[in-house]
């Protein structure tokens, strides 16, 4: 009697600890602490990644859209931030480029300065398929009519800066020549190259 009184009275008394260890309250009360603990941290995680995605980043061809409306709104201090420190800018009217946003920022200053805002840049055509070149055809007009001898087409090529926002590191202007030389330029072309062919040395003098 005694062995089995002793028995029967073990699982009555530990039920309720049994019950008190796994009762509802415990684990409901321990699961919303977890799933609070790790939401602060996935909720920053979207958050970087949402403001790195949100921060609108403008594609090459918009950079270049906004630096020929600085150009015709005479605003240089539009201009500026879209040209790299490093830049190379070949207008290939001068005879040597333009080196550095200083020297480039300097020639479209004296440009603005000088030129009447009356003569605008009009785009005719631009690529925008490449994320990092941009090809622009494009003539000037003053007032609204088509300016003589004016057209001409460009390239970019553009990189990303620090601020994640490309900038212009490279540009070529070709413009249309005011002596339209005809058949003429082939004779030359065809003369030039014949010099060359016999004295080869001569092209190192380019």
């Amino acid at each position: 009697m005694p062995g089995p009184t002793t028995l029967a009275m073990r699982p009555l008394q530990l039920r309720p600890r049994a019950t008190a260890a796994a009762g509802p309250s415990r684990p409901r009360r321990g699961l919303p602490g977890r799933r609070l603990s790790l939401r602060p941290c996935c909720c920053r995680n979207v958050a970087v990644a949402a403001t790195a995605r949100g921060g609108k980043t403008k594609t090459a061809a918009e950079v270049v859209r906004e630096f020929y409306d600085g150009v015709n709104r005479r605003n240089l201090a539009a201009v500026e931030p879209l040209i790299a420190e490093g830049c190379v800018y070949e207008d290939l009217v001068f005879p040597r480029p333009f080196v550095g946003r200083d020297q480039i920022v300097g020639f479209f200053g004296e440009f603005m300065g000088t030129i009447s805002p009356d003569l605008q840049f009009v785009i005719d055509d631009i690529s925008d398929e490449d994320s990092a070149a941009v090809g622009v055809t494009w003539h000037l007009e003053w007032r609204g009519r088509p300016f003589p001898f004016s057209r001409g087409c460009s390239f970019y090529r553009l990189l990303e800066s620090e601020q994640q926002q490309p900038q212009i590191v490279y540009g070529r202007d070709c413009v249309e020549p005011a002596a339209k030389p005809g058949d003429l330029a082939l004779v030359i072309i065809r003369g030039v190259t014949w010099i060359l062919e016999r004295f080869p040395s001569l092209a190192n003098r380019f």
